[in-house]
Order: C-alpha cells, then structure tokens, then sequence
C-alpha cells in the first residue's frame, strides 16, 4: 500500500510541475520550465523509494552494463555494411521495377491492348 502511495504522490508531483508550467505564464520560459523540472526530479526521487522505483533503478542499471559489453562496429566496418545495404536496395529497386513492368505486360496483354 505505502508503494502504491509513493507512486500516487509522484504522479501529482509531474502533475503539480506541469500545472506550475501553465500558472506561470507570464513568468520568464526559464522559470516556466524550471517548474516542470523540478516536478519531474522529486516525483523521479519519491518514485525510486518505492519497490518499483528500486526495481526499474536496478533495471536501468542492468541494462547499462549490457549495452557496455556490446562489441560496436569500427567506422570502416560501418561504412561498408552501409555500401552493401545500399547495393542491395538498387538492386531490389532493378528487380521490383522488371517484376512490375512483366506484370504490366501480362495485364495488358490480357486485357487484349497489348502489342
């Protein structure tokens, strides 16, 4: 229940920033914004003392250290990967357009117009 609680609280804190957005309008855009920052920061911080909190907090964490671990492609690797997908949708361009124009043909030639 106290979860629950926690999570309803963080849920008014954006709400209550985003509200301090549209209350002050005739402020300064800093201050406007600074408003809606500051509800997102305390509903982030009331959130994470929940048991969800904790959990996504560890989730993130979890995923940070995987994407760490990927072995990412060197510039010449990714230059000729991106040749390759190039060449390849020429080439499927080439083919679609052949495939369109036979069936083009046939249609036509069905249809008795053709030559």
């Amino acid at each position: 229940m106290a979860d629950k609680l926690k999570l309803l609280v963080a849920v008014l804190l954006v709400i209550a920033g985003v509200a301090g957005f549209y209350f002050f309008a005739g402020a300064p855009t800093v201050v406007r914004v600074l408003s809606v920052l500051v509800g997102i920061v305390l509903a982030g911080a009331v959130a994470g003392m929940s048991g969800p909190g904790r959990q996504f907090f560890r989730f993130a964490l979890d995923a940070r250290d995987e994407a760490r671990k990927v072995v990412w492609p060197t510039r010449k690797e990714t230059i000729q990967m991106t040749g390759v997908v190039m060449a390849f949708v020429v080439v499927m361009a080439l083919f679609l357009w052949a495939v369109d124009g036979i069936l083009m043909w046939l249609v036509k030639l069905a249809m008795g117009r053709g030559v």
